[in-house]
């Protein structure tokens, strides 16, 4: 941990009782990048409740965190443009403004940003906001910015209190954190450290409190989640199927996903839980970024493109109605017309239901930045819309075969119109069903209407039965 001027020290340990007394103040936190950034922000939430910490929804308020993402580019740019908006409120607002910046630009950048920011309070990255308690108490006391980047040895996971907030009917749940794989293009390991994987026991207790406060769905992230090897109750290592096959167990838990994936860790009885597991839904996000090898291996991405082909067989043979998302990268130093070609052949010959696809941004501090034959910015920009049509294409095709089909929804909650209601289908699809008498984290059996760009409409088949093959094994 560093302080930007002299002050008391700051102890490893989480302080037992903060000398912060939990009067009333105000939390508002913005949110940027993965589903990890959106689960680190609830649990941070769920750390200052008990120093009577309330979110609302303005900037207006006693303590501010901008969680970050540092995986696209101008990522700083946009922390600072925030900030000196920010910077405005706190100098206008009577009771002050505490300022804190979390996440992977913090880690990263932590002295450039009190550098450029002074008026920030608190610089904090992935691995210390478990901490915020003691933290805040040296800012309050100390009256000085601090900054806590360092990568301790202990687990955060280890510190969240259980006191959740509900997250509503679907529900994340961080399983593991950080990523040993060192693409050239990727800041992660950088930002998030080395892999870690979280014990079953912790996993499972904090599913069981999430489906208590009304979860249905839940899915399980990490930067590779399917590297995931934690120590079981039996103290030996589980893998990822066996951890997916013991969250199965757990009572009025309907449905069970998990995201990213890496090829390389989609081992044989992972496959094969998507057959045996029927709560693990049919829909699995697995990033390929390129169909070159070429690329991949400049990449670093340690996979070829046979053996993706090789697990989509693979999957589809074990469950045959899946679908796959993935992400691509176009524009990689040293791409060539026949590098992107090979990867506008393999999209067209795996059909994805829904993919991102993103230009090649060059990060500070990868090997790939540095790289020479950059791609210029208009050959970047083709190929992205080039492949952007043919992903969106699919994407409709995908939508559209769902008309006339049945299947079950879990509803989340009234949809944007009167007298609709809006839930999610087993491929996450958004589907709105005319409805005013369902209850948010019911599932119900639906045949699909209509197919819109991005959502689809149905109407209730049953609504006084729950069909479902995963709500039947719960």
């Amino acid at each position: 941990m560093t302080l930007t001027a002299p002050s008391r020290p700051l102890t490893r340990e989480p302080a037992a009782t903060p000398t912060l007394m939990p009067a009333p103040r105000s939390l508002h936190v913005m949110t940027w990048g993965c589903q990890m950034n959106a689960y680190d922000s609830g649990r941070m939430a769920d750390i200052l409740r008990p120093l009577g910490y309330a979110p609302v929804a303005t900037p207006d308020a006693d303590l501010v965190i901008l969680n970050t993402c540092h995986i696209r580019e101008r990522a700083a740019d946009k922390l600072f443009s925030e900030l000196g908006r920010l910077r405005t409120l706190k100098e206008a607002r009577p009771g002050g403004m505490l300022i804190a910046v979390a996440g992977c630009v913090a880690q990263a950048e932590g002295a450039e940003i009190l550098a450029r920011a002074p008026y920030v309070d608190l610089v904090m990255g992935s691995q210390a906001y478990h901490r915020l308690p003691v933290l805040l108490e040296a800012v309050t006391l100390g009256g000085v910015p601090v900054i806590d980047t360092d990568f301790p040895a202990e687990q955060k996971f280890e510190h969240l209190p259980s006191n959740q907030a509900s997250q509503g009917p679907i529900a994340f749940l961080a399983i593991q954190e950080g990523c040993d794989k060192f693409c050239t293009f990727c800041v992660v390991p950088y930002t998030r450290g080395a892999e870690q994987s979280r014990p079953a026991a912790s996993i499972l207790a904090e599913a069981s409190r999430l489906v208590a406060l009304g979860a249905r769905e839940i899915a399980l992230l990490g930067q590779n989640v399917n590297a995931w090897h934690g120590e079981g109750p039996d103290g030996k290592s589980w893998p990822l199927a066996r951890l997916l096959a013991a969250l199965a167990d757990i009572n009025d838990l309907a449905r069970l996903r998990y995201t990213t994936s890496h090829p390389r860790d989609m081992s044989a009885d992972l496959i094969a839980a998507h057959r045996s597991n029927a709560k693990l839904m049919p829909f699995l996000h697995l990033p390929v970024q390129s169909g070159s090898d070429l690329i991949l291996a400049a990449m670093n991405r340690r996979h070829n493109i046979d053996l993706f082909r090789r697990i989509v067989g693979e999957l589809r043979d074990n469950r045959p109605d899946i679908a796959l998302s993935s992400d691509f990268i176009v524009g990689f130093p040293g791409e060539t017309d026949a590098d992107f070609e090979a990867t506008m052949k393999l999209v067209a010959e795996t059909g994805f239901a829904l993919a991102y696809s993103f230009k090649y941004s060059r990060r500070p501090g990868t090997p790939a930045a540095d790289a020479p034959d950059q791609v210029p910015e208009p050959v970047k920009n083709a190929r992205l819309h080039e492949l952007q049509a043919l992903l969106r294409l699919q994407q409709d095709d995908f939508n559209r075969a769902q008309i006339g089909q049945q299947f079950d929804v879990l509803f989340t909650g009234p949809g944007r119109h009167p007298g609709q209601f809006a839930g999610r289908s087993p491929y996450l699809q958004p589907v709105i069903v005319d409805a005013t008498h369902l209850t948010t984290g019911q599932i119900a059996p639906v045949r699909i209407t209509a197919a819109n760009p991005n959502s689809l409409m149905a109407s209730l088949t049953d609504v006084n039965t729950e069909l479902s093959r995963e709500h039947q094994a719960a």
